[in-house]
């Protein structure tokens, strides 16, 4: 019995003995993975405050509209992100992944644990290890800080993305960590996690690493996996909403995201909670339609051709301006219908040429005094009117030692004269935005720019060659346009100041057609400022034209402010009028002429739409746009226009104030801590901006203090939002991107679409779009397009056919960023437009 006792013994210690062996060999491999991990990671993360409450886990359903959703899905990463301050309490929680973690085993491997990853990638459109894509490794790193999870603030920095080289979280590491937080999931008897990005630490954050990296052997690996829980990339059905809980130390106040991609909305469906049928898994039917679809789409963009472009006007082709087969079929050109837009009936899909000899363009405020002469090789304009100072050619360079007819010595003091002459006008004050009717060279809005005034400038293509192109080229904002029987894209009321020296147009004649549209966008209490001889010269024209002009501007009660006599410097003298802010004149006219315009006639209609010769009633209800002026610039900027009533819907979804105010920050977000950092953009080399969809100019103001400016563009199929972005003090245009946009080709150096493309396919030719977008942008110019994943898909495969170079594309939850840069590559076969040949 003894000798059994003790054999039985001698066995456990053996087994014993095994089984410390054994456990030992563990907890030793185990250590040397936790430190190969620390030490190959780039920050440490805090472990989980072990007092955070588990949150119940809630599906949300997104809306299936068009305009809110896109504007509203939030993310996980700092591109893409919730505004928890939009949002219920119970519409913020983390729902985590953790019913997955559950299901899972604790002895499943790293490698299935990620090969689960990518099939639920695959549903979602996430790019897990290539979520972020640059064009080399110093963008890759400034990325990685722009796209990591959002997770716990800090007040100091706000949840500031780091770019810094020695800090990388990307697309890999995220798919790396995954796999693991996924162990850690099922470890933690279902607790979720709150976030808490490494970008978001402080670097006190940093020390504690030393003292973490020195616990006992006895800390488990459950214990270093729970760090990694801390950076984890939620991935979750494309129909459930993303939550957190920004709880810290059970005290602490939530903070709202820091960056936002598309601005949330609080939509009634968001509120309410629902069961998913599938959970959080994609039935096969769909994965299969969805890979089905974007196989074909793929197929059918890769194959594209292009083809260069044959016109007459070669590398300055505008279609809709150059049209020469239906200038040709016009039956009169007596009011300038040959300078008014023709669009082809199909928009072209070939390239414009490229000049030879092309430069960079010089850099503002350089390139408003001389510019390439090989950017834009016309002379003519220079023999024309050179002895006025519009322009010259000296050298390498074309330079503009004037500007304009009306000042020839500098229009700095011109614009001075002008103040001086009335006080009130109040330059970068009360006048903000201003409107240059012949601009010529726009030396006139070049200048205002030393005054805090934004001009919005436009000639026709006429005679004097290439004057619009002579100012885009100068970083001046022009379009081709020209007042003949069509109104002026702009609504109604919205100009501060309009101006004209020496512009060549008629006011005077056929009732004052022409100039009753200058009273349709000049907003009531502006100033008309005209400069011209009329004013000041004796001949027996000047003298009928001016007493033609000083009746037409009473019968429209317009008031003249002062009519000066000649400056000592540039000879001219000026007439200012200003606009009545009530219709008390309009009511006690003799005779009704110009006649007042039907109450039906709408003063915003303005695509397309005729000229009418008659004038619209003067707003006189407080709550009316028109009845007040706008705020001081720079107030007026960010102040939600008096006439925004909270009873009214804003674009997404909200009162139209608060909506106002919510897309607002939201674009100073992701402009300060993603377009400015993140997407490896040269700021000092961007001049010229189009927003090809603006919705209330968020992107333009929050673009106010670098040196650019932006056209944003409202689509006449989108919410027309115009007249805000004008109230703001910015400018813009309406546009239908069926067509082609009224400017020379090279004239930007940044586009921006904000769910623009995936609009617009719906209707337009998507083909015929990238190539007005190539047309529109200068040699090495940037593409910036946030939509849905599908419509990024199809934009990158035909920018990559054009072998323009990715910098960086990003997607979650079914939406997508994407940023590209234009290449100097044409193509080598031609298409001949016979539309487009004199």
């Amino acid at each position: 019995m003894a000798l059994g006792k003790y054999t039985r013994i001698d066995n456990n210690r053996r087994s014993s003995s095994t089984y410390c062996s054994t456990v030992t060999i563990v907890v030793f491999v185990a250590l040397c993975l936790v430190g190969i991990w620390i030490m190959t990671s780039s920050s440490v993360v805090p472990v989980q405050n072990g007092d955070d409450n588990p949150q119940e886990k809630k599906s949300e359903v997104k809306e299936e509209g068009t305009q809110v959703i896109t504007e509203s899905s939030g993310s996980n990463a700092q591109q893409f992100e919730d505004n928890t301050g939009d949002l219920p309490d119970d519409a913020t929680k983390g729902d985590g992944n953790t019913n997955l973690a559950q299901g899972e085993s604790n002895s499943s491997t790293e490698e299935k644990q990620e090969k689960s990853q990518e099939v639920y990638a695959s549903s979602e459109g996430f790019k897990l290890s290539d979520g972020v894509k640059t064009s080399n490794d110093q963008e890759s790193n400034s990325d990685d800080g722009i796209f990591k999870k959002e997770e716990k603030q800090s007040d100091s920095d706000d949840g500031v993305p780091k770019t810094d080289t020695d800090e990388s979280s990307g697309g890999l590491r995220d798919s790396e960590e995954n796999s693991k937080q996924k162990k850690s999931d099922a470890e933690s008897d279902g607790d979720e996690k709150k976030f808490d990005s490494g970008d978001t630490e402080k670097k006190s954050d940093l020390d504690d690493s030393g003292s973490k990296q020195d616990n006992s052997s006895s800390q488990t690996n459950e214990e270093t996996v729970d760090t990694q829980v801390e950076v984890k990339v939620e991935q979750n059905d494309s129909n459930a909403l993303e939550k957190r809980s920004d709880e810290k130390d059970g005290n602490q106040e939530k903070n709202e995201s820091s960056n936002e991609v598309f601005p949330s909305a609080a939509l009634p469906e968001l509120l309410n909670e629902t069961v998913a049928q599938n959970g959080s898994f994609a039935t096969q039917a769909t994965e299969s339609k969805n890979e089905k679809e974007a196989h074909l789409s793929s197929n059918g963009q890769n194959g594209f051709s292009w083809k260069l472009c044959n016109s007459t006007a070669g590398p300055d082709y505008i279609p809709c301006l150059d049209n020469w087969q239906a200038i040709k079929n016009l039956h009169s050109t007596k009011h300038y219908e040959h300078r008014e837009r023709h669009c082809p009936q199909e928009p072209p899909t070939c390239l414009v040429p490229l000049l030879e000899g092309y430069k960079h363009s010089i850099e503002w405020p350089k390139s408003r005094e001389k510019i390439w002469y090989s950017n834009v090789p016309h002379t003519k304009l220079a023999e024309y009117k050179g002895h006025q100072n519009w322009v010259k050619v000296t050298g390498e360079y074309l330079t503009f030692p004037g500007g304009g007819t009306q000042f020839k010595h500098g229009a700095l003091h011109y614009i001075d004269f002008i103040q001086e002459s009335v006080p009130d006008i109040a330059w970068g004050k009360r006048s903000r935005v201003v409107l240059d009717v012949g601009c010529g060279v726009a030396s006139f809005g070049g200048f205002l720019f030393d005054r805090n005034v934004l001009t919005m400038s436009f000639a026709p293509k006429d005679e004097h060659e290439a004057q619009v192109q002579f100012a885009l080229e100068r970083g001046i904002p022009a379009i081709s346009a020209v007042m003949g029987t069509q109104r002026l894209p702009f609504p109604g009321k919205v100009f501060d100041v309009v101006h004209c020296a020496r512009c060549r147009v008629p006011w005077h004649i056929e009732g004052g057609k022409l100039l009753l549209e200058l009273n349709r966008v000049l907003r009531p209490g502006g100033f008309f400022v005209w400069s011209a001889t009329p004013i000041y010269q004796k001949l027996t024209e000047d003298v009928e034209i001016w007493r033609a002009m000083s009746e037409l501007t009473k019968a429209m009660c317009w008031k003249l402010v002062n009519k000066t006599s000649k400056d000592a410097v540039n000879g001219v003298a000026v007439a200012v009028y200003r606009k009545p802010t009530s219709n008390e004149c309009y009511e006690q006219r003799s005779q009704q002429e110009p006649p007042l315009c039907k109450q039906s006639d709408d003063p915003n209609a303005a695509w397309n739409v005729p000229l009418q010769d008659c004038m619209h009633k003067v707003p006189v209800d407080s709550s009316e746009r028109g009845s007040q002026w706008p705020e001081q610039w720079p107030a007026r900027l960010d102040k939600s226009p008096y006439w925004l009533m909270s009873s009214q819907v804003g674009v997404y979804g909200k009162a139209a104030p608060e909506d106002f105010t919510t897309d607002n920050e939201h674009w100073k977000r992701v402009v300060s801590k993603s377009y400015l950092k993140g997407l490896g953009i040269n700021w000092s080399t961007v001049r010229n901006v189009m927003d090809m969809r603006a919705v209330y100019g968020g992107f333009a103001a929050a673009l106010k203090d670098l040196n650019v400016w932006v056209m944003n563009v409202v689509p006449i199929d989108s919410p027309d939002t115009l007249p805000i972005i004008y109230e703001r003090g910015l400018f813009g245009i309406y546009h239908d991107w069926c067509e082609s946009f009224s400017t020379y080709p090279r004239s930007y150096d940044l586009l921006h679409a904000d769910h623009l493309f995936s609009k617009v396919k719906k209707r337009c030719n998507m083909v015929a779009l990238i190539a007005e977008v190539d047309r529109m942008l200068r040699p090495e110019g940037k593409l910036i397009v946030r939509d849905d994943v599908e419509t990024i898909n199809q934009v990158e495969n035909l920018v990559k056919s054009m072998q323009w170079e990715v910098r960086m594309t990003y997607s979650k939850d079914a939406e997508g960023l994407l940023s590209v840069q234009k290449s100097l590559w044409r193509p080598k076969e031609v298409e001949t437009l016979t539309y487009a040949l004199a």
